[in-house]
């Protein structure tokens, strides 16, 4: 039950997405992780179906498809209504915990308790109208315990929060307490009690703007209930006595509730599902990075960071280009925690599963972070239980942000890339190397070849590869062509145009 940790680390995916252009030059587009690979599309609709929305590849009217719509938006706000959960609305005036401890195996050698609690202070700070109102720092030898401290420190902790004026909650600062240590506490200091896990969540759910990033954090509300419903169960059975069971129906109580959040996980499984085979028709390229990262490498000048933990929860794809002109797009998605329970990660898997359709993974680094080996270890960490291709994992970019704040900086890790995302710094050096490493894992190449523009090698190039430029000299009838193209087709073009003049870039 140590505390979780935040990771400031983050991944950037690029694909390549000349092809899917369709024009001779390529427009780039955003990343987190990176990935290039030739873009998927969506199903094009039927000649004479109109325009707009996707092609399902129905036959027959729309009727009934509308009336499933219906019917799905229905289920949807049921599965949607306000959360049991969520902390009383309003201002909370929070006294923050941290139970540190001293020795043994729960202490983590690669942190602090004061690093600690600060990430703790940055995860209220998130949240609007809420605010620290004191950090305590107590030892503790097993916060696994029923009342996380000592009976000494555990007094000692209790009149200080007492003494707190107008407090209203306390977070301590540990990933899981138990419905019965969050009831025992919350009877002691007469306040509401979070921990790690609740406050993360509150913060998926007040960023929560799609319904898929709902869905997801009410799946991820589901062991919460759980843990409650064993807890109002035991006080039940307590204050009432007598059967346990539901007149006429043969279930306990307690059954009776399992079943019903089974049945809403159930669902909830569902139409995340169904969000995610539409998207899947929609999928290009996906990539993770810090918004000024973004900004940088994209000149999107609309885009504006924002210094808050989890400003979103969705996906957004911005696109780019490298320095041959080939158009990428860069992914951003939620950013990284550790040392939570799975079923949170798992609950958030839609948004980090864009990862293992990357051509290419970058570690993007805050160098500046006091633990920013840990969070490299974070990081890892997570992709490997993502059980990503190893290629992807062998062939990630390590890149050192902020370099600017620390003087006659130069990394001590093997190809790490130095940069500075505000400054400008590298850049040119980060495209070069993200644009080599998407080649080799695409098996593509960039060519310069002199065509006949009275032969069939120009538009066999638009067919077969994807056209960068074209320079016509009309003195000869010739024209210079820069392409991007397979390995194959380039073995094909040759055998088909052996007199070709080829350069390589």
């Amino acid at each position: 039950m140590g505390p979780g940790r935040l990771s400031c680390s983050l991944l950037l995916c690029c694909r390549r997405a000349a092809a899917a252009l369709g024009a001779p030059r390529c427009c780039p587009l955003p990343a987190r992780p990176l990935s290039a690979a030739a873009p998927l599309r969506a199903p094009l609709r039927p000649p004479g179906t109109g325009g707009g929305a996707l092609w399902n590849g129905a036959a027959g009217g729309g009727g009934d498809g509308e009336e499933e719509e219906e019917e799905d938006e229905a289920a949807l706000e049921e599965l949607l209504g306000p959360s049991p959960l969520a902390p009383r609305p309003g201002a909370q005036r929070v006294a923050i915990v941290h139970p540190a401890v001293k020795w043994g195996p729960q202490k983590s050698p690669l942190t602090t308790a004061e690093l600690q609690i600060a990430e703790a202070v940055a995860l209220v700070d998130t949240l609007q109208n809420w605010t620290v109102l004191d950090k305590i720092i107590i030892p503790t030898k097993n916060p696994n315990k029923k009342f996380v401290f000592g009976k000494g420190n555990f007094q000692v902790l209790t009149e200080k929060i007492k003494k707190l004026p107008h407090v209203t909650a306390v977070f301590l600062n540990v990933e899981r307490i138990s419905s019965l240590t969050k009831k025992e506490l919350e009877g002691v200091w007469g306040v509401q009690v979070f921990d790690r896990y609740t406050v993360v969540l509150h913060i998926f759910r007040c960023n929560a703007r799609t319904k898929e990033a709902k869905l997801q954090v009410a799946l991820a509300e589901i062991p919460l209930l759980r843990s409650h419903l064993k807890s109002e169960v035991s006080q039940r059975d307590q204050q009432r006595g007598g059967s346990r069971y539901i007149m006429g129906s043969g279930e306990t109580f307690l059954e009776t509730q399992n079943r019903v959040l089974k049945e809403k996980e159930l669902k909830i499984r569902n139409a995340l599902e169904k969000l995610r085979r539409k998207r899947a028709l929609l999928r290009t390229q996906r990539r993770k990075w810090k918004t000024t990262l973004i900004k940088a490498l994209t000149g999107e000048a609309e885009l504006q960071p924002r210094d808050q933990l989890f400003a979103t929860l969705d996906i957004t794809a911005h696109a780019g280009y490298l320095p041959s002109h080939m158009a990428v797009i860069y992914v951003d998605t939620i950013g990284f925690l550790t040392d939570l329970p799975h079923n949170l990660v798992e609950s958030f898997s839609a948004t980090l599963e864009e990862v293992a359709y990357s051509d290419l993974i970058i570690h993007v680094r805050d160098i500046t972070h006091p633990e920013t080996i840990l969070q490299k270890a974070t990081v890892l960490s997570v992709l490997r239980n993502l059980n990503l291709p190893s290629h992807l994992l062998d062939s990630m970019v390590e890149v050192h942000n902020k370099v600017d704040l620390i003087e006659r900086y130069k990394p001590t890790e093997e190809n790490a890339l130095a940069i500075s995302a505000l400054h400008g710094h590298g850049l040119e050096e980060l495209k070069q190397e993200i644009e080599k490493k998407i080649l080799t894992a695409t098996g593509k190449m960039i060519l310069t070849v002199n065509i006949n523009l009275e032969g069939p090698q120009l538009s066999w190039l638009y067919k077969e590869a994807t056209v960068q430029e074209v320079e016509v000299m009309p003195e000869d009838g010739t024209a210079r062509v820069k392409v991007i193209i397979s390995s194959s087709a380039f073995g094909r073009y040759k055998n088909l145009f052996p007199n070709s003049k080829i350069f390589m870039s």
